[in-house]
């Protein structure tokens, strides 16, 4: 595979896929780029988005395209905001989806704070055939926000073992941790079992 698209308009995670890609000198276009049409979530896991948006675009385009659908789920409030994480605030406005969960952790009155980011990558094809690859990173979510690093709900987001929150790592550490970056590296090897 020397082409992909990858079907989204998200300019944080069309560069995370594009630096992680960029060793197996594979050409990833983005759904921006390209100006395709966003692909309206409607299913209610995050494989059923995924692949709605993979094969979609695969249909359009007669190119393999990857595609994901990831999410930070709370387990305060019953894995929450979950698929429903881009659209938890009125125009995907992170700053205001970040207030809101933390309002919401506070109004539960709940001390736990754990929490997981996952991501299910889908790789569509033409023919209508498609494979999944999940990625999950277990943290907390910390009292306020840190970091100016990340996008979404990184600055509030600390993984287990570190101190710090995805928006302050920097983007070597999270690609290696990241449910992204979990999900990206069993893509990875996929393609490279195919060569």
């Amino acid at each position: 595979m020397d082409e992909l698209i990858f079907a989204s308009h998200n300019h944080g995670k069309i560069v995370e896929i594009k630096q992680m890609l960029e060793p197996l000198k594979i050409k990833v276009l983005s759904a921006e780029e390209i100006e395709l049409p966003d692909v309206e979530e409607t299913g209610t896991t995050f494989e059923e988005n995924a692949a709605l948006k993979a094969l979609t675009i695969a249909g359009l385009t007669g190119k393999p395209c990857l595609a994901d659908d990831s999410g930070l789920c709370v387990n305060a409030l019953g894995g929450r905001p979950g698929v429903y994480s881009a659209r938890y605030a009125p125009n995907r406005d992170f700053n205001l989806a970040m207030d809101k969960l933390l309002n919401e952790l506070k109004i539960s009155g709940s001390t736990d704070r754990t929490a997981y980011f996952a991501c299910v990558l889908v790789l569509g094809r033409p023919d209508g055939s498609y494979k999944s690859f999940e990625g999950r990173v277990n943290g907390m979510i910390s009292e306020c926000k840190h970091g100016s690093g990340g996008f979404g709900f990184d600055p509030l987001f600390v993984p287990d073992g570190y101190d710090e929150t995805f928006a302050e790592l920097g983007a070597d550490i999270k690609n290696k941790i990241s449910h992204r970056g979990r999900a990206l590296q069993k893509f990875i090897a996929y393609l490279q079992s195919l060569s």
